[in-house]
């Protein structure tokens, strides 16, 4: 079995990561749209699938080097509810392939002190696949270096959606006052209501879209496009990535010169 999360003994690798890690912030969370693994594929006459597992090493090298750079959280936007749609050929090796990777990969997890979520309409997927994901979360549960989330028959407009329909059991129920809802509380009932929301947002492949990926969290995320397809994706694509989002000026709403008063 390849070993993750071992010490990287490239000095250029390490000098790379130790000035991101003094620049400037580091994001909190970066969120990832994985895409361009069937044209992967298709350039190199393979299968799509074979552009899945080719996926699966930039998943390795990312993961690997945001945990070395202290990235708190990482959310991988794996399978869309949309993509429900796929051929079910191609769907049912997407998720032999999920299950093979995460009991492949659990042990490393655990041990490296990484820990497994998942978010998504989790009721759409196969018993066998939610069972493997409880067992990789049971045994990741006490890691805390970083948390990574896998985006499973997720999109956006279903996660809030859901977070609308239990506040209105809640108010209907008496048990929460309409009074009191506002962005906060709203927040509360996403998914990702454990997490902070994405600073930085990465879509490879050349599409310049989100896809239904984090609408509400991605408010005032950094958006960053590449054109790289996600199997050629990895650790120095994504530290241009953070580089980028370093290098941007956050106002949220303010203007500049109100941003350097508060400094």
């Amino acid at each position: 079995m390849p070993q993750w999360f071992t010490s990287k003994s490239d000095p250029e690798d390490i000098r790379i990561q130790e000035t991101l890690k003094s620049s400037c912030v580091l994001p909190r969370h970066i969120g990832i749209i994985m895409d361009g693994n069937g044209r992967w594929a298709k350039m190199k006459g393979k299968s799509r699938v074979a552009g899945h597992v080719a996926g699966v090493e930039s998943v390795r090298d990312v993961v690997e080097a945001a945990k070395q750079l202290g990235i708190a959280n990482l959310t991988l936007f794996t399978f869309s509810i949309e993509n429900w749609r796929r051929p079910k050929l191609e769907i049912s090796a997407l998720m032999r392939l999920l299950i093979k990777v995460l009991r492949k990969e659990t042990a490393q997890l655990r041990d490296n002190n990484v820990r497994l979520e998942v978010i998504g309409d989790l009721s759409l997927v196969g018993k066998d696949v939610r069972q493997t994901i409880e067992e990789t979360r049971a045994q990741t549960r006490n890691n805390k270096q970083l948390v990574l989330t896998i985006a499973l028959s997720y999109s956006g407009k279903w996660d809030i959606t859901q977070a609308c329909k239990n506040i209105a059991l809640q108010v209907k129920g008496g048990t929460l006052d309409p009074g009191t809802i506002d962005e906060n509380l709203f927040a509360s009932f996403l998914s990702t209501a454990t997490m902070p929301d994405p600073d930085l947002m990465i879509r490879t492949s050349g599409e310049s879209r989100i896809s239904n990926f984090m609408l509400w969290q991605s408010a005032y995320s950094e958006i960053i496009f590449t054109d790289t397809l996600w199997p050629d994706f990895r650790r120095a694509q994504l530290y241009d990535a953070i580089r980028e989002f370093q290098n941007r000026e956050r106002r949220f709403g303010q203007t500049s010169e109100q941003l350097k008063s508060n400094e």
